[in-house]
């Protein structure tokens, strides 16, 4: 093999290699998973495992008589991290039923025998317990949290649209992008008719009344389109006699499925505790921009009318009232002056002119004499 042939090998299997030009999992892994974390050392090198979709791996750290193995895994979107952790729970949950998930260490988190996992962001972390004594796996947990930026620092807002969620979200499990639902639900063939082209979340829940099922999809069309297929299997399985689902609504863009309620009054009071809500964010200037502010600018103007005519109002009874005290004051006043001049004439109030008095006896000049 000629020299420029071996060169050209070579630089192939550079390219190849997931290893080049510094941006590697190998480096990666090092600063996930540092010579030292809070107490604890690392007491063997960072080891990729190779899996696809995000850069994962795994190393041991050690204190005293205390060692352990921690695995991260570093996914592209928090929801991939929050789905691996869900799955992991439930595998746990065959063996140990009591297991749910919690908010000690990370984003959310679930502790079995011999193994802590959490996720934080973009992060998955698992711990096992290496030796007898594992005493120190919460200190471990909570410093290696601490090297990992926090993301969106929610799970996904799908797994909070459940009935009684924050109950119910302890034994939930998430699916993001999902392909097939068949593992969730083996024997609810209603599910084989999903289409979903990898553009669509789930979550199931079992609520203790019966297990739930959202399927949130992405567009309004891809939700229209499998609603049909989902009605018209529905259908089909009642005319064979096959098992399906005792509750089912499209609400929004969520299919939402009910299985083994105890009946259809109880699957219709989970379905409506499913509420569709959606957030629209632009990549660019908002569309509507214009119309937004007409609509602020009339709300704003309707408030300001409404405040003045509320104001006039108020103005309007003040005046009212101070003019009828006022007038009440006069009145008064009016009536205690009448009533004082009552008491001193014997005329009904008016002035009396006592002419009987006036007699030629009495006063001769003041009588008026004859032809005046």
């Amino acid at each position: 093999m000629s020299c420029l042939k071996i060169a050209t090998l070579f630089v192939l299997m550079v390219l190849a290699s997931p290893y080049v030009l510094g941006d590697t999992p190998a480096t990666d892994l090092l600063q996930l998973l540092p010579a030292r974390v809070g107490s604890f050392q690392r007491v063997s090198s960072p080891r990729p495992t190779g899996n696809e979709g995000f850069v994962d791996g795994d190393a041991e750290y050690a204190r005293g008589r205390e060692k352990f193995l921690v695995q991260i895994g570093h996914f592209q979107q928090d929801s991939q991290a929050y789905a691996e952790l869900t799955s992991l729970a439930s595998l746990a949950r065959s063996r140990q039923p009591n297991i749910e998930l919690n908010s000690n260490y990370g984003t959310a988190s679930f502790k079995a025998d011999s193994e802590l996992t959490f996720f934080k962001g973009t992060h998955l972390v698992r711990i096992f317990a290496r030796s007898n004594d594992s005493s120190g796996v919460q200190e471990l947990a909570h410093a290696l949290s601490d090297l990992f930026d926090k993301g969106e620092g929610e799970i996904p807002p799908l797994v909070k649209h459940l009935p009684n969620w924050e109950e119910n979200q302890k034994r939930a499990v998430f699916l993001n992008r999902f392909t097939s639902l068949q593992d969730l639900a083996p024997n609810q063939p209603v599910l084989s008719v999903l289409d979903t082209g990898g553009d669509a979340d789930a979550v199931f829940a079992d609520s203790g009344s019966g297990k739930v099922l959202v399927v949130e999809y992405h567009t309004p069309q891809l939700a229209k389109d499998n609603d049909d297929r989902i009605i018209a299997k529905i259908h089909d399985l009642w005319k064979l006699g096959q098992p399906a689902p005792i509750g089912y609504r499209r609400v929004g863009n969520y299919s939402v499925f009910v299985f083994d309620a105890p009946d259809e009054a109880t699957a219709k009071q989970l379905i409506d505790q499913v509420k569709y809500e959606q957030v629209v964010q632009w990549l660019g200037d908002n569309p509507n921009i214009l119309k937004d502010a007409e609509r602020r600018y009339v709300e704003t103007t309707l408030g300001v009318f409404i405040a003045v005519l509320k104001a006039s109002g108020f103005a309007l009874v003040a005046c009212l009232g101070l003019g009828g005290l006022i007038g009440a004051l006069l009145f008064s006043r009016r009536r205690a002056q009448q009533t004082a001049l009552e008491a001193y004439s014997d005329a009904g109030g008016m002035l009396r002119l006592n002419l009987d008095e006036m007699t030629p006896q009495t006063d001769p000049a003041r009588l008026l004499g004859p032809g005046h």
